[in-house]
């Protein structure tokens, strides 16, 4: 008898988690196990992931791999944020294959800015050999974490972190909303198979939806609760978390009303986490407004907010890739274009009130959005 694979026993250990729930489990719990069962689900196990091209095996393209200019910039913006705080550390959340702090550690010394360390918080162990072994000219800097300390001081990167923090499903079906959630449905081989379920609910969407129109959306309790967490420790620095996503009034526009939860597998895109369970990423959109706005309530000041394109123009990019070869300047045309990267991903800067005023950050320098959240 054959081993069952790692799809078929990442389902299985769902399917015990739906059993200990009393058979429905929230999408924000799905979707924690589909992505972060420790080595069966998608950020937890050994398949490639991060890539150019679908041919090599990975799933999707990120900033930092398609162009090593994208880090670089941000290096010249981390640089002055370094300066302005008076810190000396730099943390990323969810550093991917480490090409971005491989790029921001390049440009910090091109600059001068010497860092105490650049400490990485990554919850998958794969991920993190991988990480190593590309920044390993930087042995005597990186380090890895699995908690935050007590009080922290430094420069925070998210780059496409918020986006993968699992979201809730909220759904208004006949003028009643409901959560959706999964649970187990009769399939037509005689098993049992993952399945859509909704349960009347009490929450609602930050912002009144209107029309009687069928609507699915999501909410964002655990991006919003990470960065109150971030403020309970933080005492000096400034955070830059770059991501797609909209502020709360275009997110929640009534012609939205396919909501925006998305899964990524060999450079495609489909609508159903349900299925390949552990080979494909499940991720929505980021809610600005409602991360800046749980920042806010929690203490932190709102720094800046505009699009990937303007914060990229403004800090440099343009300057520091002009010897770039004619292959690199294509990639940076996406990182900048409006119907590229350059306007649906978005760049919010945050900062401890002790490290908010008297400096601008170089990113928000023109083109800033933060009235729009």
């Amino acid at each position: 008898m054959s081993e069952p694979s790692p799809t078929d026993r990442l389902k299985a250990h769902i399917v015990r988690e739906l059993a200990g729930a009393g058979g429905w489990l929230p999408f924000d719990r799905f979707m924690a196990l589909a992505l972060y069962t420790p080595g069966l689900g998608y950020y937890a196990n050994d398949t490639l992931k991060f890539g150019t091209m679908p041919g090599g095996g990975s799933d999707f393209v990120t900033a930092p791999e398609l162009s090593p200019w994208f880090g670089r910039t941000l290096g010249r913006q981390v640089a002055q944020a370094l300066r302005a705080t008076g810190t000396d550390e730099v943390w990323e959340f969810g550093a991917g294959t480490g090409a971005l702090a491989h790029q921001v550690l390049k440009q910090l010394r091109a600059e001068g800015v010497a860092v105490h360390r650049y400490r990485i918080v990554d919850l998958s162990g794969t991920l993190r050999e991988r990480q190593r072994a590309r920044l390993a000219e930087w042995a005597d800097v990186v380090d890895w974490v699995d908690q935050l300390p007590e009080a922290l001081n430094g420069v925070l990167l998210g780059n496409e972190v918020l986006d993968a923090m699992p979201v809730q499903l909220l759904v208004r079906l006949n003028g009643a909303w409901h959560e959706r959630g999964v649970a187990l449905a009769p399939a037509a081989d005689g098993t049992a198979a993952l399945a859509w379920a909704d349960r009347p609910t009490d929450l609602r969407p930050p912002l009144a939806v209107p029309g009687p129109h069928d609507y699915l959306t999501e909410i964002h309790p655990q991006a919003e609760a990470f960065v109150r967490t971030l403020a309970e420790r933080w005492q000096r620095g400034a955070a830059f978390f770059i991501d797609y996503g909209f502020p709360e009034a275009e997110y929640y526009h009534p012609q939205r009303h396919m909501g925006t939860l998305i899964c990524h597998r060999a450079h495609r895109s489909d609508p159903d986490p349900l299925t390949d369970l552990g080979l494909k990423d499940i991720t929505a959109h980021v809610n600005f407004t409602g991360v800046a706005l749980a920042a806010q309530d929690a203490g932190l000041q709102v720094m800046g907010y505009t699009s990937q394109g303007r914060f990229l123009l403004n800090a440099g990019l343009l300057d520091l890739a002009a010897e770039a070869p004619l292959t690199d300047r294509a990639h940076l045309a996406k990182l900048v274009n409006e119907h590229e990267m350059g306007e649906l991903f978005k760049v919010l800067a945050l900062a401890p009130a002790a490290s908010a005023d008297d400096w601008l950050p170089l990113g928000f320098a023109q083109g800033d959005r933060t009235h729009t959240l």
